[in-house]
């Protein structure tokens, strides 16, 4: 399963393209309405998901970059051992390596990973996000369902 490893790649090219536009093109923490519900805003964020130890003084970085890194061979190793049966499972997976790897190269060359995607509905704002971020979610949620299928064959 290791041949889908195509999508990590173009997930990390999607991300660094789109992050590069939002850098050049929207000014900071500036939102720019799209949708009634949806802006575009360029933000910052030295910390984790949701701003989490984004003001722990900067070792944060090296941290988030060397958990992605092994995580991330972790999970190639996990991918490497999957059979064809278990393929929406190897997407998931590769969808969050493509994901952390994104942000692994921002936290790199930036030290911190660059945001753009704001969701907002009466007056609440969701943290703002990247296509990263949607990768490793989608990801997340691809390996929560096969759970799900999982057991259940197992039940029956």
């Amino acid at each position: 399963m290791l041949r889908l490893l195509w999508i990590s790649a173009v997930i990390i090219v999607l991300d660094q393209v789109t992050k590069y536009w939002a850098s050049a093109d929207l000014a900071y923490l500036i939102p720019v309405e799209i949708l009634p519900f949806f802006n575009l805003t360029l933000a910052h964020n030295t910390g984790a998901a949701f701003n989490f130890l984004s003001d722990a003084g900067g070792w944060q970085r090296w941290f988030f970059i060397v958990l992605a890194v092994i995580v991330s061979g972790v999970l190639i190793q996990w991918v490497r051992k999957l059979n064809e049966s278990e393929k929406v499972e190897a997407i998931g997976l590769v969808l969050i390596i493509g994901g952390a790897l994104g942000n692994v190269w921002d936290r790199m060359a930036h030290g911190y990973v660059v945001d753009f995607i704001q969701l907002h509905y009466a007056g609440y704002y969701f943290p703002t996000f990247n296509i990263a971020d949607m990768a490793i979610s989608i990801g997340a949620v691809l390996l929560i369902i096969e759970s799900f299928r999982a057991a259940k064959k197992e039940k029956a």
